[in-house]
């Protein structure tokens, strides 16, 4: 698919409102807008997250992984973009084998990492904490998918995607702090040093 783009500004947006594809125009604080707006946010994390892998200990393995996640959750801000009725049969979008992935390779990074014996907290190396916030930013566009399939028509693939999503990065997030030797931070239940004083 040939794409080309003549300039970034169009000035069409400027009264709040946005296009679909296909054409129909919609205010840029609707759901559907929403979703696929966090999900180009999520990308710019994982965006990061490859930056400063390739910065401070390059990892071929887990920068392929990125890129690849990178391209599908472009095709799933397009079929976000695009109404129900403008969708058609064979552009690209994430499915069943796209999930079934993830879960291999969550099974497959998980052999390598210690178990866990507490909950981790954000951290473990600029890499690991990049990787961490694009988590939070995934289960945020979950959340805001499943609202929209409230009020309108949404593929619960889409919904499991995301699901299976953050569960990886939360494994790549663990991936990358143990390759990059940096000690995973450890939510610790009653450490003594984090009790509030009193007044």
């Amino acid at each position: 698919m040939a794409i080309h783009i003549d300039r970034v500004y169009t000035r069409t947006g400027d009264g709040g409102e946005t296009g679909l594809a296909g054409g129909a125009r919609v205010p840029k604080d609707s759901l559907r807008i929403e979703s696929y707006g966090t999900l180009d946010e999520l990308n710019s994390c994982l965006g990061l997250a490859r930056a400063l892998l390739a910065e401070r200990f390059p990892d071929a393995e887990i920068d392929a992984l990125l890129g690849q996640i990178q391209n599908d959750l472009f095709n799933a801000g397009n079929e976000l973009a695009t109404p129900p009725e403008k969708w058609r049969e064979g552009l690209p979008a994430v499915g069943e084998p796209d999930v079934t992935w993830m879960e291999e390779t969550i099974d497959r990074l998980g052999e390598s990492l210690e178990p866990l014996r507490s909950f981790v907290l954000p951290g473990g190396g600029s890499p690991g904490a990049a990787l961490h916030l694009a988590r939070t930013v995934c289960r945020r566009a979950e959340r805001i998918i499943v609202a929209l399939s409230r009020e309108e028509k949404v593929r619960p693939i889409l919904v499991a995607y995301l699901n299976r999503l953050s569960d990886l990065l939360f494994v790549l997030a663990r991936a990358a702090a143990k390759r990059g030797g940096h000690p995973e931070v450890l939510w610790k239940e009653g450490l003594e040093s984090h009790r509030r004083k009193k007044d």
